[in-house]
């Protein structure tokens, strides 16, 4: 119907599918060449002002990376992991204009007012050592090694941090605040049982020791519950490991007090607009050729760049 309405004829849905998906793979070619380009090591004489990658909405303040990995069904290979990264431009506001904004009591309800925006994404089946490439491809795009503010939100994944710190070793890491607290819920559900007082008591605990950067603590009270339990999630009970490993990516009142964002939602947002809400609908699965070129294709289309990318990809006229 869109395609109709555009230029007054009709076209079918294999055209469409042929047509969409020869384009992805297109920029996803496009995307890794690029991508080998911004790697390259240093060469002599080379001007270390000249940009390697065509800089596309650069970022003129804060800027914030966040990356996640999510599951794909991949054609004679099975469920395969799809790595994505979101980079976000950062917005600080006074906390007066966070109470303006919801309705609902916060605990960040005193804090300045933290908002992301102009998110640029990139998607594919990769190993950890290609996405930490197209993150940092990506990154000189947006502009954000000028940053003199710069964050990284993700989960606690050991990959995240070693390539994210490779590639921007000035950005404050920080453990996505969800994912804490949720492992805190875990424990206490596992521990006190599902649903009680005791639960609810013990867990917001906890939280309040988070939130005011006392990670030492709640390791300590961790350590105290007999965790080593055979009928417990290994999520409970590697859980005191969890946040001592993790203790300096967890100054939470340090963030909060500086405007940083501690949250991951844009990634994890995107795990459905570029991945899931395509690649993830009941059919006969993907082959890894297609499903590159869609993620491909759909990063450039949820990142608002899908005419640009359209005509960098169109055969030169002579």
């Amino acid at each position: 119907m869109a395609y109709a309405d555009a230029v007054g004829g009709a076209i079918s849905a294999d055209s469409v599918g042929r047509i969409t998906e020869g384009w992805g793979a297109q920029v996803a070619v496009q995307r890794a060449a690029e991508a080998e380009v911004a790697n390259r090591p240093s060469e002599r004489g080379e001007d270390p002002d000249q940009r390697r990658v065509s800089e596309i909405e650069p970022i003129a303040g804060p800027a914030n990376i966040s990356t996640d990995g999510v599951m794909v069904l991949v054609r004679a290979e099975g469920w395969k992991e799809a790595k994505l990264t979101a980079i976000s431009a950062v917005t600080v506001s006074a906390a007066g204009e966070r109470a303006a904004s919801t309705r609902r009591a916060s605990r960040r309800a005193g804090d300045p007012l933290v908002e992301l925006s102009a998110h640029s994404y990139q998607a594919g089946l990769w190993d950890a050592e290609t996405l930490g490439q197209q993150q940092y491809a990506e990154g000189l795009r947006r502009g954000i090694e000028r940053s003199d503010r710069l964050s990284a939100v993700s989960d606690a994944a050991v990959w995240i941090e070693r390539v994210t710190r490779q590639n921007f070793p000035d950005a404050v890491q920080i453990v996505d605040w969800s994912h804490a607290a949720e492992r805190l819920w875990a424990v206490g559900k596992a521990v006190f049982g599902e649903g009680s007082a005791r639960t609810r008591q013990w867990t917001e605990a906890r939280l309040d020791e988070l939130w005011n950067g006392k990670v030492a603590e709640v390791v300590r009270d961790l350590e105290t519950l007999d965790l080593a339990v055979a009928r417990y999630p290994r999520e409970v009970q590697q859980a005191a490991g969890y946040f001592r490993n993790n203790h300096e990516r967890m100054h939470y009142d340090v963030y909060r007090a500086a405007g940083y964002p501690i949250g991951s939602g844009t990634v994890e947002s995107a795990a459905n607009t570029v991945v899931h809400d395509r690649l993830k609908r009941p059919g006969r699965g993907w082959t890894r050729r297609n499903a590159d070129g869609m993620l491909a294709g759909l990063s450039e289309l949820q990142s608002d760049r899908f005419e640009r990318a359209w005509h960098d990809t169109l055969p030169a006229v002579a």
